[in-house]
């Protein structure tokens, strides 16, 4: 049960929907973050929001990217099964941005020069680093957002797969009816 009077959706789509003055803007950054230029791909970006959303026990969205990046990368997107949130096969530079996007999830302060360099050495350039940081942060938001007003979880676990396929295959700037 939402702790204030929400449309009856689940998660992020009921805050968007009661709320269309920020429905704009916070729908504008999930497509730039995750579908904007970047040298990271989407599936990479999906898998950055997908653990920092694991990590920080947000079901909703953990579920909802985790179904965004199986529809864009296949079987080798995050599962619920994941362990440490890496999914398998993951390459030496997603592992050290994932590393940093640790980091920024529990506080950005604690990311260091030799976060940085590790990226580096593993084929990240700035912008990638750059993005990670920010894809981690503005996670951390959305997670903080769709929980501290307990926002409801589908029962369905096929609504995931649903949404997930939806907004592979249309982005972020269509607000849910």
């Amino acid at each position: 049960m939402p702790h204030i009077d929400l449309p009856p959706l689940p998660g992020l789509a009921a805050l968007l929907v009661g709320h269309p003055e920020t429905a704009g803007p916070l729908t504008q950054l999930a497509e730039t973050l995750l579908r904007g230029p970047s040298p990271l791909t989407p599936l990479e970006r999906e898998i950055i929001g997908t653990y920092v959303s694991r990590r920080n026990e947000c079901t909703f969205c953990a579920e909802t990217h985790a179904a965004v990046a199986r529809q864009l990368g296949g079987a080798d997107g995050p599962g619920p099964d994941a362990g440490d949130g890496v999914p398998p096969g993951a390459d030496p530079k997603l592992r050290a941005l994932l590393a940093i996007a640790e980091k920024v999830r529990v506080d950005g302060r604690s990311v260091t020069a030799e976060d940085v360099e590790r990226a580096r050495a593993a084929g990240a350039d700035d912008r990638s680093i750059h993005d990670t940081v920010l894809v981690a942060a503005a996670f951390c938001m959305f997670n903080r957002y769709v929980d501290g007003l307990g926002t409801a979880l589908p029962d369905d676990p096929e609504h995931y797969q649903r949404h997930g396929g939806a907004l592979a295959a249309n982005g972020y700037l269509r607000l849910p009816a």
